[in-house]
């Protein structure tokens, strides 16, 4: 049995061969199982077999294991006996093309967006803004575009709110009423995405989309490994990158129909830490995604321990489909159970809900869809081994495949070039030193008193300048003296006549 066909990607073996066509990767799918069942192994042999194929991956790394497809496989015997099982007579052990990924900038690239790239509307939606307080957001930005205000970082967004807000009356009669408790609603919401760190994916260099989409030497597609065991103690900030990351896809890829093989292919591991907490307007876009983006060759995965664990309306649009055994200790655990048993096309051999019980390690009950793109009837299947090591890399071997990537120097290194809030900054700072020198002007390091009209104020004349109490008593005095010494005088030389 030979390790690819030329269309497909192999799986493992029930009575059949069990395969994964290319043009239908596109279609999405989901892989399930309790913890310890091979969700992992299988996001790791149809990754291997998507790079193999050319085709690039994307992949977010909860535990670290799937750091081991940056090295080839060793021996083992329980390996070796499965391949034998199932016919795998061109099983070898390999590596492939990995690119790490953290948007913290610690165990991968950093990846980052501009405030401006996010634009208004995703942004109101991720912070569930009402009307009024997106249409604040919508005229901040309107200001940002007229006063040529760079938005680059969450900084800048905060920096721009205040302004708007200290301009209010002046901006409400230009662009509509700009209400300061929406004002005060939005800076509150900044600031809970600020407490998750956010700022580390706000800023420059933004990064390109077309480094998910890199293939090497040999032909093999990259497989970009997201670092997300930090990431996921945050996930408002895990549900801002992936809202940008998904509508970036959308919006920029062309519309390519059915392709012969996907463009790139997304796996989201431990899926329900996603959803958990996910906004609305997140959940409202991963299920608009899933129904359009196939257009695009995108095929999404999704990786989780309980079917239940991905919302209806977006497992409605999965059609390829992994189940590794489920535990049914609980009623939850019940309904999970034959929830999934209802979600294949069913097989007159078996119970699938009694088989979902049954399945060892490294079993699987499989259907994926058929060259007309009717799902197969499912099958219970024996996963077949990894060519790349399984578990994850040490920390010496992380350092050294993130020393030759392709893509080293271009995001490791934050800018900070001049943006709204140095602009706003150095304006207010302006403002304030023009008030402070009031009716003074410079000379070298000296102010000295304008000449009167030049500061902007006219001088006071003498006429209107109202006296000190000091100034009226000795102009009293003069008034009276004025008066009194004549009579005095004129009193003694009328005396001396007389004499």
């Amino acid at each position: 049995m030979s390790d690819y066909s030329d269309d497909a990607v192999f799986l493992g073996k029930s009575v059949e061969r069990e395969e994964l066509l290319l043009r239908l990767v596109n279609r999405h799918g989901l892989i399930t199982g309790a913890t310890g069942t091979g969700k992992t192994v299988s996001l790791q042999i149809i990754t291997e077999g998507l790079s193999a194929k050319g085709v690039p991956v994307f992949a977010a790394d909860v535990k670290g294991d799937l750091s081991g497809l940056a090295a080839s496989g060793v021996s083992k015997p329980f390996l070796e006996e499965r391949a034998k099982t199932i016919g795998f007579d061109d099983y070898r052990y390999e590596a492939f093309p990995v690119i790490f990924w953290d948007l913290f900038g610690e165990r991968g690239h950093p990846i980052r967006a501009t405030i401006k790239d996010m634009g208004p509307l995703l942004l109101s939606r991720l912070l569930e803004l009402n009307d009024v307080q997106e249409g604040v957001l919508n005229i901040a930005f309107r200001v940002a575009d007229d006063e040529k205000l760079p938005l680059l970082d969450l900084e800048d967004l905060r920096s721009l709110i205040a302004h708007v807000s200290g301009r209010a009356d002046e901006l409400s009669a230009k662009y509509g009423n700009v209400a300061k408790s929406s004002v005060g609603a939005i800076q509150r919401r900044l600031l809970v995405l600020e407490e998750q760190s956010a700022e580390q994916f706000f800023g420059e260099p933004a990064f390109d989309i077309k480094d998910f989409m890199r293939t090497d030497a040999n032909g093999h597609g990259y497989v970009s490994i997201l670092a997300a065991d930090k990431l996921m103690a945050t996930p408002r900030l895990y549900a801002t990158f992936l809202l940008w990351l998904l509508s970036e896809l959308f919006e920029t890829l062309p519309e390519v129909g059915d392709p012969p093989k996907p463009k790139l292919v997304f796996f989201f591991d431990e899926t329900h830490l996603m959803f958990d907490e996910a906004p609305k307007a997140l959940l409202e876009r991963i299920e608009q995604i899933a129904r359009l983006i196939r257009s695009k060759g995108i095929g999404v995965y999704f990786v989780t321990q309980n079917p239940l664990d991905v919302p209806d309306s977006v497992s409605s649009q999965l059609g390829n489909r992994i189940q590794h055994a489920l535990r049914a200790y609980t009623p939850r655990e019940q309904r999970a159970v034959k929830a999934a048993a209802e979600t294949f096309r069913p097989n007159p051999a078996f119970e699938t809900e009694r088989v979902i019980l049954e399945l060892g390690v490294g079993e699987a009950l499989v259907s994926t869809l058929r060259a007309k793109g009717e799902p197969s009837m499912v099958q219970r299947t024996l996963i077949r081994p990894p060519s790349s090591r399984l578990g994850p890399l040490t920390a010496e071997e992380r350092t050294a495949v993130i020393g030759a990537s392709p893509v080293k120097g271009v995001y490791d290194e934050r800018l900070d070039r001049d943006s709204a809030h140095e602009i706003l900054e150095r304006r207010s700072e302006r403002k304030a030193a023009e008030a402070d020198e009031g009716g003074y002007e410079r000379h070298g390091e000296f102010r000295i008193p304008k000449p009167p009209g030049e500061s902007g104020e006219r001088a006071p004349s003498r006429s209107s300048r109202r006296n000190t109490p000091l100034e009226a008593f000795f102009k009293s005095l003069a008034r009276s003296a004025g008066t009194v010494l004549p009579r005095i005088l004129e009193r003694v030389l009328r005396s001396r006549y007389k004499r």
